[in-house]
């Protein structure tokens, strides 16, 4: 998910970011069958616009795209349990071939799209190309650099077709990737897996008003005030083994104050007693939950999950000596990141790069500094490194939560004679400056939720050589020939327990370079009106299961 403090496989803060423990278990008073079905489900969200071109999103499978469009595969989200790759349209999650290098589904029987027309294979490949058009930028493109003749590719407006997709017949269709890849199946989850028929795209128009294959089609579309989804008439329950489509209706209420929304379910009467916010409750918001009983029960609060970090530019003066990135590590007050950001309730302080939740993942500390850091160790490493006078900048979005974290960094890193100059920008320049060409930055704290379920989402996007500028998300610059190997050889393992040894092994080389600090794998909270039922969140993604919520019958 991308990500400065709102880079996210989504952004953080556009559309929910939890995990779930505690109240986050399934109100199991009505099941996912005839119980539960009916009435009109509101969505609080502070977003503006809800862009439904699977081309250009970033959405995850279990949110609001979700509703109205089905992919390839999909997940099976449920508390509890470990994240499942699942078919979707597919009957099965690919079979692979050639040692990994080709992958094979067959469509289900059945399948149709909302005007009753047949989904075909040659829907899917179609909107796979249209994924790689430049016009149509913006979404997630994993499978860009993997499928072959992907580098060159320029969409079927000006490029015709993609060879390396073949459609053999209405229900077959073949990957061919230029080398062996593990989780193919996870990637075939993403939005760009949504079939598009090709008589129906208007790429301009799309986004409003896309193709419905789930059980949700939208009906109206008000730009920055609300978006309206109702029930697909041609969605099979029979063939989706992951949505329940509850409720008759949803809507998007947009542009939605997080302080307004959180203080209308507080009080959860009328319609908000059906509704539940899409954004984290603002502090002084928990603290008035706190006092209220019934709010209390309706607030769910995330394990922790995404990881919160401190990117050190390794390709700038002093910060290219791996010691001197060492004493920062143990400069760092982390304790101080963590009260800056929410105390312990928004998150667990971090030690490692792949996140809770990711099968694989291996606790370790390299750098055990304690909560608040290791002055006397930093000054060690900064003596030994030469450096008496070490002055770094960073590079912050200007608004009040950004500003505070990176004062927390900012007195931390003094303690150990580090002076930090905190220079603020807008959310776009900041972006532009971290994953673009020109990175005129020292440090900067960034966060990043993993886009799929595998290390492979936390390690590959933030320190693959590949990924340093031209809009790539390593924006600590740091290259290590041995760790593009390690990624390589996990990327082409198709055996889940051995990719995650070679994954873990990753993460840990990584951090003795430290190009990055982990501070924290964030805790959010949310809260939902008291008629919402079957609103959970398993460990991973931290995000809520959109496809499973239900109104109670009254």
């Amino acid at each position: 998910m991308r990500r400065t403090r709102g880079f996210t496989a989504v952004a953080l803060s556009a559309m929910l970011l939890m995990a779930g423990c505690g109240a986050n278990a399934a109100d199991d008073s009505d099941d996912a069958g005839g119980a539960g079905k009916g009435g009109k489900l509101t969505v609080l969200s502070a977003s503006t616009d809800i862009n439904f071109d699977p081309a250009k999103s970033q959405n995850l499978a279990i949110t609001t795209l979700g509703l109205v469009l089905r992919r390839l595969t999909t997940w099976d989200i449920q508390p509890g349990k470990t994240a499942q790759v699942v078919p979707d349209l597919a009957t099965d999650t690919g079979t692979a071939s050639d040692d990994g290098k080709t992958w094979t589904f067959t469509l289900k029987d059945g399948l149709k799209y909302a005007d009753g027309t047949a989904i075909t294979t040659a829907d899917i490949k179609y909107g796979v190309e249209r994924s790689f058009a430049a016009e149509l930028s913006g979404g997630l493109g994993y499978h860009k650099g993997l499928l072959i003749g992907g580098d060159t590719y320029q969409g079927p407006y000006t490029g015709g077709d993609l060879a390396s997709i073949e459609t053999p017949d209405d229900k077959t269709i073949v990957f061919k990737l230029k080398a062996a890849y593990g989780d193919w199946p996870w990637i075939a989850s993403m939005p760009a897996f949504t079939p598009v028929p090709k008589a129906k795209d208007d790429p301009k128009a799309y986004s409003q008003n896309p193709v419905a294959s789930g059980p949700y089609q939208v009906s109206s579309y008000q730009q920055g005030t609300a978006v309206t989804l109702t029930r697909n008439p041609n969605w099979d329950a029979a063939t989706d083994s992951v949505r329940t489509g509850g409720p008759d209706e949803v809507v998007f209420q947009l542009g939605q104050d997080a302080t307004v929304a959180a203080q209308r379910l507080i009080a959860d009467s009328g319609d908000d007693r059906d509704a539940f916010g899409a954004g984290f409750v603002p502090p002084a918001q928990l603290a008035q939950i706190e006092q209220n009983a019934s709010a209390k029960q309706r607030l769910v609060t995330s394990d922790a999950g995404a990881l919160s970090y401190l990117a050190l530019n390794t390709r700038r003066g002093a910060l290219k000596d791996v010691k001197v990135r060492q004493a920062i590590q143990y400069a760092v007050d982390k304790s101080a990141y963590q009260v800056a950001t929410g105390g312990a309730a928004g998150g667990d302080l971090a030690t490692t790069l792949i996140t809770p939740g990711i099968p694989g993942r291996a606790e370790y500390d390299l750098y055990p500094a304690g909560e608040s850091g290791d002055v006397a160790k930093a000054k060690q490493l900064l003596a030994e490194a030469g450096q008496t006078a070490l002055s770094l900048t960073l590079l912050s979005e200007n608004d009040q939560q950004s500003l505070a974290e990176a004062q927390a960094i900012q007195q931390g890193l003094q303690r150990a004679g580090i002076t930090v100059t905190i220079k603020p920008a807008d959310e776009t320049t900041v972006t532009d400056t971290l994953t673009g060409d020109k990175p005129d930055f020292d440090i900067a704290v960034s966060s990043w939720q993993p886009d799929f379920p595998s290390a492979n989402g936390n390690i590959q996007p933030l320190f693959a050589t590949s990924e340093i500028g031209g809009g790539g998300y390593n924006i600590s610059r740091y290259s290590n020939a041995e760790v593009d190997r390690l990624i390589e050889q996990a990327l082409a393992t198709t055996d889940p327990a051995a990719a995650q040894a070679l994954w873990a092994q990753a993460d840990k080389r990584i951090l003795q370079d430290a190009p990055v600090v982990p501070l924290k794998y964030n805790k959010n909270s949310f809260l939902h009106g008291s008629n919402v039922q079957n609103f959970f969140v398993a460990a991973f993604p931290a995000y809520p299961n959109y496809l499973k919520v239900t109104l109670k019958n009254r």
